[in-house]
């Protein structure tokens, strides 16, 4: 099972109160940084020591890494992007199923559906991530085999899926802590991955879902932004550790 070690309290980075972000908001989300702050978020995030990896968490990266490869490419993360989606689909899933026992209560019943409105928040954030890469691969010419690149990634996140629905259900804090080790990996190897391809700097960003996702100034930028967003969900889930199930949230601010 994953880790239940204490958390140091963690909460949702925000940009400068200076700084204009790169682009609105425009669904929610993590916040959208400037060229600036995506350069300083890469390099926190290099600098910083990756968290402790439950076993189900290391099992995943090692089939990740026999399926497609240790190097670091498109492709490989567009498969990590199409998984990600799922412990928030199950976590909507079991918000709903509170929501119908507490209707009743009013107060309560508030609490719950605004943390069933944050996982499809961060669910459609990492639904963008999925297309943005998908739309990346599509124009560096890269193919995909049916087998490798849909039939693979579809039966991993059926079974990541309903290990983060069992989780949730028999100890709730096991199934967020899964979900920040797999975003403490992505923020990693995004970082990394731009890091290792100074060429990206130079090439600019397309932009196909710049009026959802906004418009940074090359690719290199655009997957920090990507990187950081998984930090932030990582961060929210260890905050969400502290209160776990849903009738636990703390009123909205």
């Amino acid at each position: 099972m994953p880790t239940t070690t204490a958390v140091k309290p963690a909460t949702r980075p925000a940009p400068a109160a200076s700084a204009a972000p790169a682009a609105p908001a425009a669904h929610g989300g993590p916040p959208k940084l400037t060229a600036a702050e995506l350069h300083a978020a890469q390099r926190e995030t290099l600098a910083a020591p990756r968290l402790r990896y439950g076993l189900l968490a290391r099992a995943l990266f090692k089939q990740m890494d026999l399926v497609y490869g240790r190097e670091r490419t498109l492709v490989k993360f567009a498969m990590l992007e199409f998984i990600a989606r799922v412990p928030y689909q199950a976590w909507e899933r079991m918000g709903y199923h509170a929501l119908s026992r507490v209707r009743h209560r009013s107060a309560l019943a508030k609490r719950v559906h605004e943390r069933i409105e944050e996982t499809r928040e961060e669910q459609d954030n990492e639904q963008w991530h999925l297309l943005i890469l998908q739309d990346l691969i599509q124009r560096n010419g890269q193919r995909q085999s049916f087998v490798l690149h849909r039939l693979a990634p579809w039966v991993v996140a059926f079974f990541y899926y309903h290990v983060s629905w069992v989780l949730f259900l028999v100890k709730p804090e096991w199934s967020y802590r899964l979900n920040a080790d797999f975003e403490d990996h992505a923020e990693h190897e995004y970082m990394a991955y731009v890091a290792d391809h100074p060429e990206l700097a130079q090439e600019p960003d397309p932009g196909t879902y710049a009026d959802e996702y906004g418009r940074y100034a090359s690719v290199a930028d655009l997957l920090r932004q990507i990187g950081h967003d998984e930090r932030v969900h990582k961060l929210d889930s260890l905050a969400h550790m502290r209160a776990p199930r849903f009738q636990d949230a703390p009123p909205a601010a």
